[in-house]
């Protein structure tokens, strides 16, 4: 059995899976994308959406999650910490 991710680490693999599919994913791609059950996923991404981190929109009957520029810079300061933190063998 694997272990548990830690909180910050699930809201990297959101972001990043956003990120990864050009900015904008449809729910359905990022549940199976972040590996969360669909409730995990729903309070994550409220979570993003209050912090100004993701963005949600409705076109056509069809949702979308948007990262936003704050998303983008938690990515980049979190991979600075890990980098950092690697450097020091933890």
């Amino acid at each position: 059995m694997g272990e548990r991710r830690e909180r910050l680490e699930i809201i990297k693999d959101i972001l990043e899976a956003i990120r990864a599919k050009g900015g904008t994913i449809k729910p359905t791609h990022l549940l199976y994308k972040s590996n969360l059950s669909h409730d995990s996923m729903k309070r994550y991404v409220s979570e993003l959406m209050e912090k100004g981190m993701v963005d949600e929109n409705e076109e056509k009957k069809s949702k979308k999650y948007v990262i936003t520029d704050r998303g983008l810079k938690f990515l980049t300061q979190y991979q600075q910490i890990r980098e950092f933190t690697d450097s020091f063998g933890f």
